[in-house]
């Protein structure tokens, strides 16, 4: 028989009470301690892909078009109404990105809008009349944020009046608190039970999951009179910034408001986990000499599970704090023996203040930090945004190319110092401003795909300007052989053209659709301040390399082809100065010439007689020789099936052009009648 849909699942088995009194005030403070509530915004493409698949027509025939204003006020209303229909968990949420885990689960216990409008944030009016909201936002430097709410809806007896509820880091917030929630009932916070607090604390950081603390005061009506008080939440950081004062320190204090002595609510875990495939990422990322990082608000013991989790530290038995606190090794040693170490801000903090008189130029100054960055594995926890650049400027200053990514406002001032700042695509719009690049997918695997991209367009420049380069000492040794030696030009400039725009350019291009070789991920980054896109090494192997085998082996076709032809290379040497045979300038063709005569003959492919002057010239020394006018025949025999021209023969036998000599062997052709007829 089938299960009812309506009954619940016996597999899903929470681990909470709904209607214990402490988890319900747990709930509770969640929702009266943050201030994220659920808000979708349809974006233009979304109403765009809706309109599409109602009137049934491609996405992409869209692009570029504005819808009209009623079809995208329905689209709207419509993707509202479905957003609404949604699980909460699946619900868009806007404001803190930490808290929209807490707010989705809360939502189910007490309805947001519900409880935060019947219990608001208290307004209280100034010296000046002026109405302010009494609530302190949270920020990385005091890593907690804090409410005044009205709870006079409440309905309990001693909490009708006004209440203080606190949310932050648990070691911000533990140190506040005097009392903790048990039963949801009062109890005095004894040092066992905050042993067991931080023991619990621990627990969750280990496992790599967010914690957050809630604390809550309720307010003496007969003081903090809603109608009368004036509550400081400006200058409030002069009288209640100290975690070791108590709230009788300043309660003399005009406008001032417990701080301290709290009622510890409870702790919250948040399992917030990596993006698939970072780990590899990372991973790809060591193995081509690049140093991840990772800089986080979280707690130390949290930071270091999730750097373990995406391989930012491999050996976590060999991070420092292990080797003090568990293996109870002495830190200076630990810290020489240690692959990885997690610092925390406050120890951070500590060290560049016992540092802020030592002159910027002290050598002494900052190597601390060196020191710690030099490290394998490096993780930095509950970070401000100010120590963020003290990591950003030691990275630089130790000689590396530093990339900073981040998506708030607290990231902007190291992402606008790094080499190259990259804000997240739903950032906020300060980093954005702030960065060089944006990530639209908010994946750091793009970011390692953009490295591996960036080295394939690098490689192939260089394929492409080597390969340019190449033809360069095949195209100049020809004239340098005609500078030289006079030997004949085997390329004229027309035809060098022809080569470097028709041949050369396509193949060119060609290089810039290459597949990135197989170790292009396995190399050290290049030294941008010495391997240059055209360096001596490509010069070289351009010049020296392929372009001395490339001349060569064109050299040797040009002087095997005029050997075919019967100039011996031997001969070739001087021979562009020597003055040629060439027809008379008044020569005209008469095909019915077939003898051999002294005049101004036929110049065609069958007989050819001409006049010329001719000098010989003395190899050694240059001198003239021999000098007369004689007269040339040149036709073309037939032996078998096939034709050709065979040396020139002179009317005078004894004497033949010197570039002929050698080619006794070849037959020659002494009058017209010789040609088959």
């Amino acid at each position: 028989m089938e299960k009812p849909k309506d009954l619940r699942d016996d597999k899903i088995e929470i681990g909470y009470d709904p209607v214990d009194p402490g988890f319900r005030a747990l709930v509770q403070a969640i929702v009266l301690g943050t201030y994220t509530i659920f808000q979708y915004d349809p974006s233009d493409d979304e109403c765009k892909q809706l309109y599409a698949r109602k009137t049934k027509v491609a996405v992409a025939s869209l692009e570029g078009v504005e819808l009209d204003t009623a079809s995208k006020r329905e689209c709207r209303a419509r993707l509202k109404a479905a957003e609404e229909k949604m699980l909460y968990i699946h619900r868009h949420c806007k404001g803190d990105a930490s808290e929209t885990g807490l707010v989705q689960f809360a939502q189910g216990v007490f309805d947001l809008d519900e409880t935060r409008g019947k219990f608001p944030t208290h307004v209280s009016t100034d010296a000046k009349g002026k109405a302010n909201e009494c609530l302190i936002p949270f920020s990385s430097d005091i890593k907690f944020n804090l409410f005044v709410r009205d709870m006079q809806k409440s309905g309990e007896a001693g909490n009708d009046n006004l209440t203080v509820y606190m949310k932050g880091a648990p070691e911000r917030i533990l140190v506040r608190c005097s009392k903790i929630l048990i039963n949801g009932e009062e109890a005095d916070f004894t040092d066992e039970l905050r042993d067991e607090v931080s023991k619990a604390n621990a627990d969750f950081g280990k496992l790599g999951e967010r914690v957050l603390a809630f604390a809550r005061c309720s307010l003496d009506a007969g003081k903090y009179d809603r109608n009368s008080y004036a509550f400081d939440t400006k200058t409030w950081k002069e009288w209640g910034l100290d975690p070791k004062k108590t709230a009788a320190d300043y309660a003399s204090v005009d406008g001032s408001f417990p701080m301290h002595d709290l009622t510890l609510v409870g702790v919250v875990s948040l399992n917030d986990p990596p993006r698939p495939k970072v780990d590899l990422s990372v991973n790809k990322c060591r193995s081509a000499g690049i140093k991840v990082i990772m800089v986080t608000g979280d707690q130390p013991p949290t930071a270091a599970a999730i750097a373990n989790k995406v391989n930012i530290i491999k050996h976590p038995q060999k991070e420092w704090n292990y080797m003090v606190n568990e293996l109870n090794i002495p830190e200076e040693q630990a810290l020489k023996e240690c692959t990885a170490i997690v610092i925390h801000g406050d120890l951070l903090a500590a060290r560049h203040l016992a540092e802020q008189d030592l002159d910027d130029s002290d050598p002494s100054k900052g190597q601390y930090l060196q020191h710690w960055i030099s490290k394998h594995e490096v993780v930095f926890a509950r970070t401000t945004p100010s120590q963020k650049l003290l990591i950003v400027d030691a990275c630089q200053k130790a000689g590396h190319v530093v990339a900073v990514t981040g998506d708030g406002v607290n990231d902007s001032p190291a992402i606008k110092k790094a080499d190259i700042g990259i804000a997240m695509g739903s950032g906020s719009d300060v980093a954005k401003n702030a960065a060089d690049m944006l990530l639209l997918d908010d994946n750091f695997s793009s970011i390692v795909n953009g490295v591996e991209e960036g080295r394939l367009i690098f490689d192939n420049l260089k394929k492409s300007i080597a390969y340019t380069l190449s033809s360069n000492i095949p195209e100049i040794l020809p004239f340098i052989f005609f500078i030289l030696v006079q030997v004949p030009l085997p390329l004229s400039t027309v035809l060098i053209l022809c080569i470097d725009l028709g041949t050369d350019m396509i193949p060119a291009i060609s290089f810039a659709y290459e597949n990135p070789e197989l170790d292009i991920m396995d190399r050290v980054p290049r030294n941008s301040k010495r391997d240059h896109l055209v360096n001596s090494k490509l010069i070289c192997f351009a010049y020296l390399q392929i372009g001395v085998i490339q001349a060569s082996a064109g050299m040797y076709t040009y002087f095997l082809v005029l050997n075919d032809y019967g100039i011996r290379p031997h001969t070739v040497w001087g021979l562009s100065i020597l003055k040629n045979p060439f027809p008379h300038p008044n020569d005209t063709y008469d095909a019915t010439k077939t003898t051999l005569e002294v005049c101004e003959a036929s110049y065609v492919m069958g007989d050819k007689a001409f006049m010329h002057d001719f000098k010989e010239f003395d190899e050694s020394t240059g001198d003239i020789i021999a000098a007369k006018t004689v007269s040339y025949g040149a036709q073309y025999c037939q032996y078998g099936n096939s034709r050709m021209l065979p040396p020139m023969s002179c009317a005078n036998d004894d004497f033949n052009p010197k570039f002929y000599a050698g080619t006794t062997a070849l037959p020659k052709c002494a009058a017209g009648s010789a040609l088959p007829g």
